[in-house]
């Protein structure tokens, strides 16, 4: 679920380089929207309508009979004849005539997730191309966040970043870089203003 509301489908994918002769490993990583809908169909109209709102073909889907804990499962649907045909075949072997359908999550079936995993991707070929000043290592980006910008009324620290900590994991360099742009939080931010 999504971190703020707890109420979507989110995604987070890693990318995980490891250097075994340097020693470090340096993660890339990317979060966002998932496409994991799903729907117990209790009819072929109803299967249409879903796979069109999930973005069917784009998005493949699985489809099992009778519900999400059934192990006979088809994988990999990629057009609506496979679709219409894996559906009947499930439908056969469901003694209640439904059929879970839900969108296949595997990386290769969902351009939601693709899209996540090329973000990912992006974001470890920065952190690769970030070398520490000192030992030359890639992978020096930011490593903590230090709260305490403060209050622009009444001066007290808040939770918002003051700074930014970059560092290196392999020989332990850090640099603070002070928060350019916002000298002070927004009242609405502040634990003393707005409790």
């Amino acid at each position: 679920m999504d971190p703020v509301a707890g109420m979507f489908p989110w995604n987070v994918e890693f990318l995980l380089f490891i250097d075994d002769l340097r020693e470090i490993e340096v993660v890339g990583v990317a979060k966002g929207q998932a496409n994991s809908a799903y729907h117990l169909a209790q009819d072929w109209a109803a299967a249409e309508r879903f796979a069109r709102e999930a973005g069917f073909p784009e998005h493949q889907l699985a489809l099992r009979p009778e519900g999400e804990n059934d192990p006979r499962i088809r994988k990999g649907i990629a057009a609506w004849p496979e679709l219409e045909a894996a559906y009947a075949s499930a439908a056969a072997q469901s003694a209640s005539g439904r059929v879970f359908l839900e969108v296949d999550l595997r990386a290769h079936a969902n351009p939601t997730r693709m899209e996540n995993i090329r973000l990912a991707a992006e974001d470890l070929a920065k952190k690769l191309r970030s070398h520490c000043p000192v030992c030359g290592v890639p992978g020096f980006w930011l490593i903590e966040r230090v709260a305490g910008l403060p209050c622009s009324d009444c001066g007290t620290p808040t939770r918002e970043t003051c700074a930014e900590i970059h560092g290196c994991r392999k020989c332990g360099h850090r640099v603070t870089h002070e928060r350019i742009g916002r000298q002070y939080a927004d009242p609405g931010r502040c634990d003393y203003c707005n409790p």
